[in-house]
């Protein structure tokens, strides 16, 4: 076994200092699990006189990325910069130079994950990415090794927890959208430039990368699909609950019939559904085995102490198989081909809200059109809006449909003279 393994750390941000704080504090008995021990030997950033919340010496910083890839005593390149460029050619570089890659980068992974996980395999490489998905909550590695007997036919989670905090405020303290996300800003949870999250992005890149794995498939992030939570009100939550429901943003990955059913949408769930009981920041990911039957996996889904004992876990693993001289024994599992059905093939129950006119003939005429697209009713709920003008407000829960049915549907009902507007749909997962 090697007496020190070394580590070369390249983005020095809020997740790049929780892992070196780990290291720090639980050095000793890292060393011992590992047998080894752990050292980082260099960390790279753009910026490096930036203060930090961890004291480093000075001469460990560079911000010459290459000083580290091209270090022969570097053993493992962390990377924690996160997008494509430049990180993808750091780390196919540093695969070059002989290095085992740990990486907290979702949209790499997500994007051009396939291709470094085949040139790292291909040379007996380790490369791990625990931290690109769920923080520091386990979930690539329990579906790669401890449930790799199964075959899972599900896997649905709450995966980004800005969106999950703005709607645990707008659920139980009556915020709108818009003050929710000021909130989650003020915190830090949100960005100034909060689209990543709110537009679905970042949890599309999360159920990819589950996906690719749960299903041995490599999935394109572009047939992703995905939806944000910017449309959702307060009346929508309100009839949420009037109705059992909760709703979550949720990335949702299904096996049917040998094709995979992945999106990211605002859900009704019911409030019984163990997802429906996870709140702020916290992250949770379902998974559904044929052997092991339902899993959960619940934790914090963000944060420097979280994300980095996720790389830290990574780091030691690589090390382990380092000093057991079985590194590349676990890199791309995609080794099957399986299409990704198109949402109109998708079948889903729908909450549907809108304002009509409020007289006799209305709720027929609308069923009428709903019953044409072979669109099944299961409950109305109609409200008295404006008794001046009018209007009424009502809500339809269909039972399970395809997607292009309901579309269809709800543009002709959206051309009645009767439908004032339509206000909102929401996809209702049992």
């Amino acid at each position: 076994m090697k007496p020190t393994i070394n580590v070369g750390i390249i983005g020095f941000g809020t997740v790049g200092c929780g892992a070196l704080q780990i290291l720090q504090e639980n050095g000793e008995a890292i060393a011992m699990k590992v047998g080894s021990e752990i050292k980082v030997k260099r960390i790279a950033d753009i910026d490096i006189e930036r203060k930090r919340p961890i004291e480093v010496d000075k001469g460990m910083l560079t911000t010459d990325a290459y000083e580290i890839i091209n270090d022969p005593e570097i053993d493992i390149v962390v990377e924690l910069i996160g997008g494509v460029k430049p990180a993808g050619k750091f780390i196919m570089d540093a695969i070059k130079s002989g290095k085992h890659i740990v990486s907290a980068n979702k949209e790499l992974i997500a994007r051009e994950g396939h291709d470094l996980l085949l040139e790292a395999g291909e040379r007996k490489q380790d490369f791990f990415f625990e931290a690109s998905v769920g923080g520091g909550i386990p979930i690539i590695r329990p579906l790669k090794q401890c449930l790799a007997g199964n075959r899972i036919d599900e896997v649905i989670g709450i995966v980004n927890g800005t969106t999950n905090y703005i709607l645990t405020k707008m659920a139980q303290e009556g915020r709108s959208f818009d003050e929710a996300l000021a909130q989650a800003q003020s915190l830090g949870y949100a960005e100034t430039d909060p689209t990543n999250d709110i537009e679905g992005h970042d949890p599309a890149f999360k159920i990819a990368i589950l996906a690719s794995i749960a299903f041995n498939s490599t999935v394109n992030v572009e047939d992703v699909y995905h939806e944000g939570i910017t449309k959702l009100t307060q009346q929508d939550i309100s009839y949420a609950r009037d109705l059992g429901y909760c709703v979550k943003l949720l990335a949702i990955a299904k096996l049917r019939d040998g094709a995979m059913e992945i999106r990211v949408h605002p859900a009704f769930i019911s409030e019984s559904h163990p997802l429906a009981s996870v709140n702020n920041v916290y992250n949770a990911i379902y998974v559904k085995g044929n052997a092991v039957g339902d899993v959960m996996f619940y934790g914090q889904g963000a944060g420097p102490m979280a994300a980095g004992s996720a790389v830290v876990g990574d780091i030691i693993e690589v090390a382990r198989d380092i000093n057991s001289n079985a590194t590349g024994r676990i890199c791309c599992t995609c080794f099957e081909d399986k299409p990704v059905l198109s949402m109109d093939d998708v079948s889903a129950k729908y909450y549907l809200r809108m304002h009509t006119a409020d007289k006799p003939g209305v709720l027929a005429r609308i069923a009428s059109i709903f019953g044409d697209n072979e669109v099944s009713i299961a409950s109305v709920l109609q409200k008295s809006r404006d008794e001046d003008g009018g209007e009424a407000e009502i809500v339809w829960i269909t039972h399970e449909v395809k997607e292009r049915n309901f579309r269809t549907a709800l543009k002709e009902i959206e051309d009645l003279p009767v439908v004032a507007k339509v206000s909102n749909w929401i996809r209702v997962e049992d």
